[in-house]
């Protein structure tokens, strides 16, 4: 039987309509012709007290409906936009680095040109202490991190941590820690000449960073430096 099938009028009443439309609370949205043709009742003064304007009622909602949909619609274009700039900033990192002439003038561009390209104030990078940490702990910027440090502020294998609210004593950002509130560390992992260490950005900002964020191009730009310190320190035969 179709909506719009004719039934006797005498076989229903009120309370049979009512307990059907409570009962498929989408009728109208499925039949909106049925809701068009119906006949709303006004909010007048001689109406009994609790009567209601069901077509104010149905034009608020579908104004609020109309309102969040707007909202969405916004936020994703927000969040489209900023991960096209964070795309963005972060190829023209990933192109810097890979321009760099040798070791050195890689890490200059790790502390000096990233902080630009990635708009943060403060890029980081620091390695463990152990013997195959000798070369890069030599290179301008390098930060010598205590044994199990990685591990203790990422988790035992964990690649990413973005903290809301960093409190730095200077192992990572040195002098600049006190102006450090918010951060991204990543994990370099270890190769045949290299030592475990970590890739740090640094924010004034509290809370530019906070669980939650997306961390992939995070992790393609710490795994191009990870794969340039070890093309760079493996020793020339």
């Amino acid at each position: 039987m179709t909506a719009h099938t004719k039934i006797p009028k005498s076989l229903l009443n009120d309370a049979d309509v009512g307990s059907f439309l409570l009962d498929n609370p989408d009728f109208f949205s499925r039949n909106p012709d049925v809701l068009v043709k119906m006949k709303s009742p006004g909010r007048y003064s001689d109406q009994p007290e609790g009567v209601v304007d069901f077509q104010s009622v149905m034009v608020d909602r579908l104004q609020d409906e109309v309102q969040n949909l707007a909202a969405c619609t916004q936020d994703v274009i927000e969040t489209s936009r900023n991960n096209m700039t964070f795309l963005t900033r972060t190829h023209a990192a990933v192109l810097a680095l890979l321009s760099a002439k040798d070791v050195d003038h890689m890490a200059r561009i790790l502390t000096d040109d990233l902080p630009l390209l990635l708009d943060v104030e403060f890029v980081a990078f620091a390695f463990e202490q152990d013997i195959k940490a000798q070369a890069a702990l030599r290179l301008p910027g390098a930060r010598m991190l205590p044994f199990g440090y990685i591990d203790s502020q990422l988790g035992v294998g964990g690649d990413v941590a973005l903290v809301h609210d960093m409190v730095d004593d200077g192992t990572l950002f040195a002098d600049n820690s006190n102006q450090v509130h918010s951060a991204a560390i990543a994990r370099l992992r270890s190769g045949e000449h290299t030592a475990s260490g970590v890739l740090a950005l640094g924010s004034s900002t509290p809370g530019m960073f906070h669980p939650g964020q997306g961390t992939d191009l995070l992790n393609f730009l710490t795994r191009t430096t990870e794969k340039l310190f070890n093309k760079w320190l493996t020793p020339r035969a």
